[in-house]
Parts: C-alpha cells; structure tokens; sequence
C-alpha cells in the first residue's frame, strides 16, 4: 500500500440510502400526472371543478355537494371588494413593472392581512378556539350559543381585544353577503358550530360594547370555512385564493383602462417635501 494512503475496510464502508420526501398531493412521470390518487388528464380534467378540487387538496377529501356549494360562495364572495390597497397595490406593480404579472399578483396578495382578506382567517380561528372547547356543541340551542357568544365577547373586552368579524368600512348597517352564506349553509345543511356562535355573537355583542356592528363578510367566511372542516390555519389562504382571481381580473382592466398612472401622478404632484418635520 501507498505511503499515507487509508485502504477502507468493509466494517468502514457505509450504504447511503436516498432519503424519501413522501406526498399525497401529486407525482407525474413521462406519460401521466397524477394528482389526490387520480390520473389528471383522465379523472380530473372536465370531470372536477377548480373549487372541488382546491377543497380536495387542502382537506384530502373529497367534498359533498353541499360543502362545495358553501365553499365556492365564500371564494365569490371573497373575490374582490374594488378600489381596495390590494387592488391598487397590483395595479400600481403593473405599471412600474409591465413585465411582471407575477410581480403585480404577489404586490396585492401581500397586503392580505388584519384590515383585508385577513379576517377571514382571524374571525375563524377565534371562533374555533372557543368551540374546540365546548363538548357539547352540537346539542346547543339558541339560547345556549347566546350565553357562549356573551361570555366570549365579555372577555375580549376585557383583555382589551377587538372581536373579528364584527363591522365593516363600507356596509356599516349590514354586509349583502352575510345572510347569503347563512342561507346556503341552511340550505346544504352545513351550517355548524362556527357559523351559529358567530350568529350568536351578532345577536348579543351590543349588549356588551353598547353598539351594534354588522356581521362582515370576511368574518362568515372564516366560520363557514371552519364548519366544512378546513384547517384554520389555511383560512387565509382561502381568502388569498379568492382574491387571486380578483387581482388577474384588476390587471386585466388596468391594461385596457388604466388608473395607476393618474394615482401616481396625484400622489407625486401633491406631495409636500418637508425635510424639518
């Protein structure tokens, strides 16, 4: 053997194994994709709608056709709210960035937080933490839920917490979604927990704050999406998917009539440069 050289005995030699990254959501090879267990191009494509199927991947489950007509109500009624920051975030990208659709997408699902889109998430995960806690949830009764909403909102204010779900900027009387979701959840027989406390919250809290405030509809979103079982976790998620489709629907306005120019030129010809303050 070679001077310094180390001759490697069996004992010392070692067997990698690859490690394994395992998933249930996809796989694709040379001639098929796969996706949820099914072959794309022949048990999905023209057989399942995108809603189905973002309800399906996020659950792993496949929905019944009452939790996928509440579920595509919440994404239409998530999907756009107008002249929002979200909206002119994408659109001002746009124009400072006209090569970069992607750019103007992610600028206005950026601004998803406790003002936009936000809500739904937080209003679903409050809502959750108190039913996850009540055994006998599903044998409440009006009343019942009304003593649950009332000591809900008493301690909110008392930790000095602002309650989601409750007002809105523009529907300050009442939100035209809201009784619409109730409705189908009625109707499809999915109205659960989340949806009859956040009910009950909209009954009581001015008892307690000494005002009354509209249930939102980013607020019913999150319960509807927390009574179809979906994680909370992903509630804003939801709420992002949604407005996605708003967002592509702004850009594609704005490239035929397009306001950001005159908001940055209003902004920029009325700024007051004031080095001293």
């Amino acid at each position: 053997m070679a001077e310094g050289r180390h001759e490697v005995t069996q004992d010392e030699t070692t067997q990698y194994e690859a490690p394994q990254f395992r998933t249930r959501i996809g796989t694709s090879d040379a001639t098929s994709i796969s996706l949820l267990g099914q072959d794309v191009a022949a048990d999905l494509m023209g057989q399942v709608g995108f809603g189905e199927l973002a309800y399906w991947l996020a659950s792993g489950r496949r929905p019944t056709a009452g939790q996928l007509r509440l579920f595509e109500a919440v994404l239409v009624s998530l999907a756009d709210h107008g002249f929002t920051p979200t909206a002119i975030a994408a659109r001002m990208t746009i124009y400072s960035a006209p090569e970069s659709i992607q750019g103007a997408i992610a600028a206005g699902l950026l601004g998803g937080g406790s003002r936009f889109l936000g809500v739904t998430e937080d209003t679903g995960k409050f809502l959750h933490s108190i039913v996850s806690g009540l055994p006998d949830a599903d044998r409440l009764s009006d009343d019942g839920w009304d003593d649950v909403a009332r000591a809900a909102v008493q301690q909110s204010r008392e930790a000095g917490t602002k309650l989601p779900g409750l007002g809105h900027p523009v529907h300050k009387a009442s939100d035209p979604r809201t009784p619409v979701i109730y409705r189908i959840a009625e109707e499809t027989s999915t109205l659960g927990p989340h949806l009859r406390l956040f009910a009950a919250i909209g009954r009581t809290h001015s008892e307690i704050i000494g005002r009354t405030l509209p249930l939102n509809g980013a607020g019913v979103a999150g319960a509807a999406l927390a009574d179809l079982q979906l994680p909370t976790a992903l509630l804003r998620g939801f709420a992002i998917l949604a407005r996605t489709a708003g967002l592509i629907g702004h850009l594609a306005e704005e490239a035929i009539n397009p306001v950001a120019p005159e908001i940055y030129k209003l902004v920029d010809r009325n700024a007051v440069y004031s080095p001293e303050s």
